[in-house]
């Protein structure tokens, strides 16, 4: 009689311990995200310049990162832009960052310290060319800004990038036959209504909120970058074929189009690191970066642009190891 108690307890105590294993492996299952990598550590991300949209999409992607990969501590960095966001992951001064295309070519045409190392992590969405002048300016075209005064962006920015070469394209010597002014976007709004400016470049995504800003309290129009200009970008070489003809929507700035649209030029903007980079950390990234496109693109529009099917195409640079893992995990 005993012993068949003994059995009949044990049993009950085994199924009781399977039970308890099954809730326990249920609770952690629903607690941690497997499948899923779960970095940790510090990371530097480069930005841009105050009041762009390099840096607005920064803070809101940082609060992303920080529910999707708590154990990360992420720190932003304001650049001057596309071209100095480069020279510090490629360098080890950041970790991650967005700069062009074109500005991604440049680099690694002229060889800078650490090309090789360049990897990407996502395509992004694309910036669009504003040259702006006040709403009564004959500045007509690319061809009239000369003698004028003009916001070319600062030295490390792709905006100075696209200018000089738009400005060349169009005949006109940088450095000689105009009054540049090397500012970006936190400042030259401002020149340009106060009258110490004819006119200013900027390349960012639409709507840009300090351009919006500017035609909300002053009369400004969008100059046309007409098509034989990307035509004789492409002729200078390889690394300018990343630009394109684009439109620029009639209802990017209400107040400065009056619902016509504008021919501009368009290039890809990339999400950047390196080699060097661990691969969880990269998957992790790029995968916040896919699933917070809606909730940051209800700020910042130009983030709802990121394309899943799309984003993992971002020639001239080869795919990061850990970006490739998460485009592999969610291709169906």
């Amino acid at each position: 009689m005993f012993p068949a108690l003994f059995r009949i307890s044990r049993r009950r105590a085994l199924q009781g311990s399977a039970v308890a294993l099954t809730v326990l492996g249920l609770l952690l299952w629903w607690l941690l995200p497997f499948g899923e990598p779960t970095p940790h550590g510090d990371l530097t991300f480069s930005t841009g310049s105050q009041n762009g949209v390099y840096q607005r999409y920064g803070v809101l992607l940082k609060d992303a990162l920080a529910r999707d990969m708590p154990d990360v501590t992420i720190d932003l960095q304001t650049s001057e832009g596309s071209q100095q966001n480069l020279a510090r992951v490629a360098t080890g001064k950041a970790d991650f960052t967005i700069a062009t295309a074109d500005a991604v070519a440049k680099y690694k045409r002229d060889n800078k310290p650490g090309a090789t190392h360049l990897r990407g992590c996502a395509r992004l969405y694309d910036d669009y060319v504003h040259l702006i002048v006040p709403r009564g300016s004959p500045v007509l075209s690319v061809r009239d800004l000369r003698h004028k005064r003009v916001g070319i962006g600062q030295e490390g920015s792709g905006v100075r990038l696209i200018a000089e070469r738009l400005l060349k394209a169009a005949g006109i010597d940088p450095k000689r036959d105009i009054t540049p002014l090397p500012a970006g976007i936190d400042t030259v709004p401002g020149r340009l209504e106060a009258g110490d400016l004819d006119a200013f470049f900027w390349s960012g995504g639409l709507p840009t909120a300090a351009v919006e800003e500017l035609s909300e309290r002053f009369q400004i129009r969008l100059v046309p970058l007409e098509a034989d200009l990307v035509e004789k970008l492409h002729a200078a070489g390889p690394a300018t074929s990343y630009y394109r003809s684009a439109v620029m929507p009639a209802d990017a700035y209400l107040e400065a189009q009056n619902g016509v649209t504008v021919p501009t030029v368009a290039v890809a903007n990339l999400l950047v690191t390196t080699d060097r980079t661990d691969p969880e950390m990269t998957e992790g990234f790029t995968r916040t970066v896919i699933r917070s496109r809606d909730r940051i693109g209800n700020t910042v529009h130009p983030a709802q642009l990121v394309d899943g099917r799309t984003a993992l195409y971002t020639d001239p640079l080869p795919l990061h190891e850990g970006a490739t893992r998460y485009y592999r995990s969610v291709k169906p």
